[in-house]
């Protein structure tokens, strides 16, 4: 059974991190939600071009729940939430 959750709102990225791999990629670290921080330990990231535009997507975990984020341009949307299973 999908336990995803859909969110759609818009985020505050208040950290970032960079991975250590052949190429060098920011990723968000810590977001505001309805006035909670959420802390991530790890992730990944897919670039989707639209168009002109490039719209990035990342996969987020704190080790308790995965979470989607968006950005388009400027603004971060955080997309869904779903439980990790083991």
């Amino acid at each position: 059974m999908d336990m995803t959750t859909t969110i759609n709102k818009e985020v505050e990225v208040n950290a970032f991190y960079f991975s250590q791999g052949n190429s060098f990629k920011s990723f968000p670290k810590a977001i505001t939600l309805d006035h909670k921080q959420y802390n991530f330990r790890d992730g990944l990231q897919m670039l989707v071009q639209k168009g002109q535009d490039a719209v990035r997507f990342f996969d987020m975990t704190d080790g308790l729940n995965n979470y989607r984020l968006r950005q388009e341009h400027d603004q971060w949307f955080l997309v869904s939430l779903r439980p990790v299973t083991r």
